[in-house]
């Protein structure tokens, strides 16, 4: 079975995270975006290659990911000619496929059961099956009304609030059969929401829909992107490095922490980074490989040597340029207490 991840935008509304690097491969911590994504893939044993649909600076994403090398899968590119939309991109990457494709949205970071999402579609001789997710305010989104035997019935853009029926939204995450292709038209900018799928039910194709209540989030703009570094060390998306760290700060053994630098946890610290002893890392700050910081860093912030834009605002956190390379002198634990103060730069704290 083959994946499809849709990759290929600018993302305009992450900027100016992405002005220099294309969305994919904006930084989650230590690793690329993309990398989450790909380990959600792996996860389902009968998926063994990854379609990558690009458009923007592919050639900095395959150098990155390669072929998959020994991970378990595959993966492949496929570069756009042209922005192709949702559906446009799906065809382009997907003319050679004859059996069922999981399609992922380039900018959502989830925990969901894929299998069951596959069994799902298969268990009701689906066409198209949708992914559902429930939100506060779906008019921010446009909502998916589907019926009591979760059929979907139509997507309302936008909808005023005597028209909201429903509050679940596209999550961006589908299985779909390959024999629906045809009618996305060949070569041509056109969207999955507004125009693939009303197509399947106006056809009146067996389109269903899988609703999913659990950790959800497009990261598509820097307040989105704050949030989800954020939910990981609150322990809402359970991953590494703060899969079994709650509430304390992660330092790699590669970075230095001067005698006297004081740590708010949660936060992380990246390799290469030098904490000054006279710093003080708020709460929620990530400080990129690299860094070197001198002083007082505010909370809910992010240093890193890949962003370029000094001064610039992502929410309400600042990301200033930190391009300078450092050396690391001295390693420092790999886990801290939420607060901690370093006593001795060559001493490792529990």
């Amino acid at each position: 079975m083959k994946a499809i991840l849709l990759a290929g935008g600018k993302g305009t509304r992450l900027r100016p995270l992405t002005i220099h690097t294309p969305k994919p491969i904006v930084p989650i911590f230590d690793r690329p975006f993309l990398h989450y994504q790909l380990d959600l893939l792996k996860r389902v044993p009968e998926i063994d290659e990854a379609i990558l649909s690009l458009n923007y600076q592919p050639r900095r994403i395959e150098e990155i990911f390669g072929d998959g090398g020994d991970s378990g899968l595959a993966i492949r590119y496929v570069v756009e000619p042209a922005p192709l939309g949702t559906a446009g991109a799906v065809r382009y990457a997907g003319e050679s496929l004859h059996e069922s494709v999981v399609v992922f949205n380039g900018d959502v970071l989830t925990q969901i059961d894929l299998a069951a999402v596959i069994a799902l579609h298969r268990e009701r001789k689906a066409k198209a099956t949708i992914v559902l997710t429930p939100v506060e305010n779906p008019a921010a989104y446009g909502l998916v009304e589907t019926d009591a035997n979760s059929n979907v019935l139509r997507f309302l853009e936008k909808p005023k609030p005597h028209e909201i029926t429903s509050n679940h939204i596209n999550a961006g995450i589908y299985v779909l059969e390959p024999d629906t292709f045809d009618r996305i038209p060949k070569d041509t900018a056109w969207s999955i929401e507004r125009s693939f799928f009303p197509s399947l039910i106006e056809r009146g194709e067996t389109f269903v829909a899988y609703v999913y209540d659990g950790y959800w989030i497009d990261i598509g703009t820097p307040e989105k992107y704050i949030q989800v570094h954020r939910d990981i060390m609150d322990g809402r998306y359970k991953t590494a490095p703060f899969a079994n760290a709650e509430s304390s700060s992660w330092v790699s053994p590669h970075a230095r922490v001067e005698e006297g630098a004081v740590l708010d946890g949660p936060c992380f610290i990246d390799e290469g980074a030098v904490i000054k002893s006279a710093a003080r890392v708020g709460p929620y700050s990530v400080i990129g490989k690299q860094c070197h910081v001198a002083s007082s860093v505010t909370s809910r912030s992010r240093r890193s040597s890949s962003i370029r834009s000094s001064g610039r605002t992502a929410g309400s956190a600042r990301t200033p340029s930190c391009a300078t390379p450092f050396s690391a002198a001295t390693a420092t634990s790999a886990a801290m207490p939420s607060s901690t103060t370093v006593r001795s730069s060559a001493t490792r704290a529990s």
